[in-house]
């Protein structure tokens, strides 16, 4: 699969933000006059500094929060939406007393779907993210990394159109990082999933992305998108490459502009 951005250019967005402002309650202005399209099939990662508004966008088009003016257009709209957007937070958040096929197996149940009818669709989930030998196992018997799989896992289950991923691997060391992120590539090729993923690092945007979206803060705002043509799948040699760190480069400067726009 080569690098998608221009295949996409013709595509209907699979979300869309016109004009979007988001005001707290207190007045802090979170976003402002936010426009930014997201194709099917991209994957799109949100950088910038802490404050710039990048996990208040995934929480507006996941319907966890509302924008204060603009237009939000996203998967369902104007429909039964749930199973079209999938969501994975900083931390999985996993029911403690649950086995993992019970984490996984949750959406589907609040979807009504039996447990027996669902047996086959979070089997399979599990085995794309490699843990399909752990079904029976409680997350206090699984390592931070295997605990976020679970979660991409249940994320996924509803097969949805849209995953949406909170800065997932923050909290795990730069050895398992750097796998998941590996490994988060293939779950996307085979999930066929669009992705819009929050991260404030440099390396970990420009390995993953498709497209690169920079943002400022104080108020939130877009200062500028990059491209990252590269073909996938993308592997070891890819984060060697002369290409891979004049990416970086390119995307660092504009990051640093956007953290002296927000000083």
């Amino acid at each position: 699969m080569n690098a998608p951005r221009a295949e996409f250019l013709d595509a209907e967005p699979l979300v869309r933000f016109s004009g979007v402002d988001k005001v707290y309650a207190n007045g802090t202005l979170a976003l402002k006059n936010l426009d930014l399209s997201v194709r099917p099939g991209e994957f799109v990662s949100l950088l910038g500094p802490s404050g710039c508004g990048k996990s208040t966008a995934l929480r507006i088009v996941a319907a966890l929060g509302h924008h204060s003016s603009g237009r939000v257009e996203r998967p369902g709209e104007g429909a039964d939406a749930r199973g079209e957007i999938g969501f994975v937070f900083q931390e999985p958040h996993l029911m403690p007393w649950g086995t993992v096929f019970d984490n996984v197996y949750l959406p589907l149940k609040l979807l009504g779907k039996s447990r027996a009818a669902a047996k086959a669709e979070v089997m399979a989930v599990l085995e794309m993210v490699g843990l399909s030998g752990f079904a029976d196992s409680y997350p206090r018997e699984l390592s931070g990394g295997m605990r976020m799989r679970v979660s991409i896992a249940r994320a996924l289950v509803t097969r949805p159109r849209l995953l949406l991923m909170d800065e997932p691997f923050a909290a795990l060391d730069e050895i398992t990082r750097n796998k998941l992120s590996r490994d988060l590539l293939s779950i996307w090729q085979a999930s066929g999933a669009t992705i819009m993923f929050v991260t404030h690092s440099v390396y970990e945007s420009v390995y993953l992305s498709s497209r690169i979206v920079v943002m400022a803060a104080r108020p939130g705002r877009i200062i500028g998108e990059l491209d990252i043509a590269e073909p996938y799948p993308r592997d070891e040699e890819f984060r060697l490459s002369p290409e891979y760190a004049a990416h970086c480069r390119e995307v660092s400067a504009l990051l640093a502009r956007a953290m002296n726009e927000a000083a």
